[in-house]
Order: C-alpha cells, then sequence, then structure tokens
C-alpha cells in the first residue's frame, strides 16, 4: 500500500486565496522532486530512441517487448546504483522521523535523481522520509494528517505483527536487491510485500510472512500478469 503523500485541503485554500493554494497543493511534489535534485545518484535515459522508433513504425508488439527490454535495463540501473539497502534506508527515516515504517521504494523521479521514498505512520500522521541511495544521508520529509481512514486499516493489519518493514527488507534481500517493501493490508494473511531486481534487472515479487519472516513467491502478481497478457492476446484477436 505504497502511500504517496497529498495535501487534502487544497479545494478549500483554493477558494480562499488562490496563489497560497497552488504553493500547497505543488507541496510533496516539489519536496520530492528537490529530493531528487540533491540525490547523489543520477540515471540517465538512453532509451527515449528506442521507444520513438518502433513508436513511428505503429508495432505494438515490438513496443512491448521494448518496454520490457527497457524496464529490465532501468531496474538493472537503479539497482546497481543504490549502494544504500531497503533496510538501512528504513533505519536513516525512522532516525530521522518517529513512526512505523510502512513502505519504502526506490524511487526514479523524472529528473533522474534517485531516492529511497520511506512512509511512516504515528498515530493519525504520515510521514513521507526520502533517502539518498548513495550515501543513506536524509534529504527531506513532509508530512500529512490522515484524512481518509488508511491509518486505522494500517495500523490494524501491523498490530500483532512480529516482523517489521525493516526486518521484512532484510529478509527479502535473500533473494536479489530490494527495490520496494510495502505492507499488504489488504490481504487475510499479514504480510509484506516485497520487489527485488536481479543483475540483469529481472524482477520478482515477494511475500514476506510477517509472523515468521518467511519469504515466498509471491504468485498473485504473476497471475495478474498473465491475465494481462491474455487480455491482450484477445484485443488482437478481435482487431484480426
Amino acid at each position: 500500500m505504497k502511500r504517496n503523500i497529498v495535501i487534502a485541503t487544497v479545494a478549500a485554500l483554493a477558494l480562499a486565496g488562490g496563489g497560497t493554494a497552488t504553493a500547497l497543493a505543488a507541496t510533496g511534489d516539489d519536496e520530492s522532486s528537490a529530493a531528487a535534485k540533491k540525490s547523489s545518484v543520477q540515471l540517465k535515459d538512453n532509451d527515449r530512441d528506442d521507444d520513438r522508433y518502433d513508436d513511428d513504425r505503429g508495432d505494438d508488439r515490438n513496443d512491448d517487448r521494448d518496454d520490457d527490454r527497457d524496464d529490465a535495463k532501468e531496474n538493472s540501473a537503479e539497482a546497481k546504483a543504490a549502494k544504500v539497502t531497503a533496510a538501512d534506508a528504513i533505519k536513516a527515516a525512522l532516525a530521522d522521523s518517529s513512526g512505523t515504517a510502512v513502505s519504502a521504494e526506490l524511487d526514479d523521479e523524472d529528473n533522474g535523481g534517485l531516492v529511497w521514498d520511506i512512509d511512516l505512520l504515528k498515530g493519525d500522521t504520515w510521514h513521507s522520509v526520502q533517502v539518498d541511495p548513495g550515501t543513506g544521508k536524509v534529504l527531506g520529509s513532509h508530512t500529512e494528517k490522515d484524512d481518509d481512514g488508511d491509518a486505522k486499516r494500517v495500523a490494524a493489519a501491523l498490530k500483532g505483527a512480529s516482523v517489521n518493514a525493516e526486518d521484512a527488507a532484510k529478509a527479502a534481500a535473500a533473494k536479489g536487491t530490494v527495490t520496494s517493501v510495502d505492507l499488504d493490508d489488504d490481504g487475510t494473511d499479514k504480510a509484506w510485500e516485497a520487489e527485488t531486481a536481479s543483475g540483469k534487472g529481472a524482477e520478482s515479487d515477494w511475500k514476506v510472512d510477517a509472523q515468521s519472516g518467511k519469504v515466498t513467491a509471491d504468485k498473485s502478481d504473476s497471475h495478474d500478469d498473465d491475465n494481462d497478457s491474455d487480455d491482450d492476446a484477445d484485443d488482437n484477436d478481435s482487431d484480426d
């Protein structure tokens, strides 16, 4: 349940004073972008020409293959560039802001800056902390009051869990370089979801039991991907 921090009172502020509302509305994205600019890890995008070439040809199947290849290259580049592990990034975020870690994601911003984005929950307040994946330094943070009931659901999912986000990240690291760890607050079984990238960029999804810390393959995402492929095939058949 990766939570993106947004300003809930933008509409009301817009009526009261447009300029102020605009500034506050952009706070979350602006701080994330600013953190990415300060990050010691900057990635380069070398895939644009390949995508444009296939788009011009109108070859959807080649586009899909190129997208998969580009994603693999990007995942590999991010995994190799991040010297700070997910577990260490969570630890750094908790040293900066108190709370319970709910998710961590290695995020490549549009400007090429790579950051660890950590979500923490304390009571009914969310803290989003950006950590430099090269140095472990906290680059920025911001908070938001919970107005939609997420905090209660997450707190209920965390109740009685023996394994926290940092522990889950360490457990999943045995399977590859962890690029994200996230609380599964929708499932019936208490678990953490983790993504890992191999040296070649291949992504794998895992479940980490919140009681035992046991790591198992996450079959649900693979099943969803298979369904997506079947839907695409059906669409192609219909076109024919």
